[in-house]
C-alpha cells in the first residue's frame, strides 16, 4: 500500500519534497479535525475493527503422474468492519478546540518553512 507513495515521492522535485515534509503535520491535524467534526455531527465515533474468518473449501492438487486430486483446505480471510462507539461530546468538543488551536500554530510554522523551501529550491 505504501509502494505507490514511494514511487510518487521518488518523482517529486526537491522543492515538492521539501514542501510536502513541511506540511505533513498540518495534513495530519486537518485529518484529525475532520474526523472529530464528523464524530460531533453524528454524536458517536466510528471504530474500524479487523476480523478474521476461516473458510473451509475444497482444493485441487496434482500428483507427480499428472492426475488431479481434491482435498479439504482452509483459507483465511481478513476483512474490516465499522462499528459505532459512544463518545463524550464535551470531551470531543474540547478535543476539537485543541486541535484547531494546534492547527493554527502549525499553519504559521508550515507557512514559514514552505517559504524557505521555495527560496532554497527555485524552479
Amino acid at each position: 500500500m505504501i509502494l505507490p507513495f514511494l514511487v510518487l515521492a521518488a518523482c517529486a522535485t526537491p522543492r515538492e519534497h521539501c514542501i510536502s515534509q513541511a506540511t505533513r503535520d498540518l495534513r495530519v491535524l486537518n485529518s484529525l479535525i475532520a474526523e472529530t467534526q464528523g464524530n460531533l455531527a453524528r454524536g458517536y465515533a466510528i471504530e474500524e475493527q479487523q476480523e478474521i474468518r476461516t473458510i473451509r473449501q475444497t482444493c485441487r492438487g496434482e500428483n507427480s503422474d499428472g492426475t488431479t486430486f481434491r482435498y479439504s483446505c482452509d483459507e483465511t480471510e481478513t476483512f474490516t468492519t465499522n462499528r459505532p462507539v459512544a463518545i463524550d461530546l464535551n470531551v470531543e468538543g474540547a478535543k476539537l478546540s485543541s486541535l484547531i488551536e494546534r492547527r493554527n500554530q502549525q499553519q504559521t510554522t508550515s507557512d514559514q518553512v514552505v517559504l524557505q523551501c521555495i527560496v532554497a529550491h527555485p524552479e
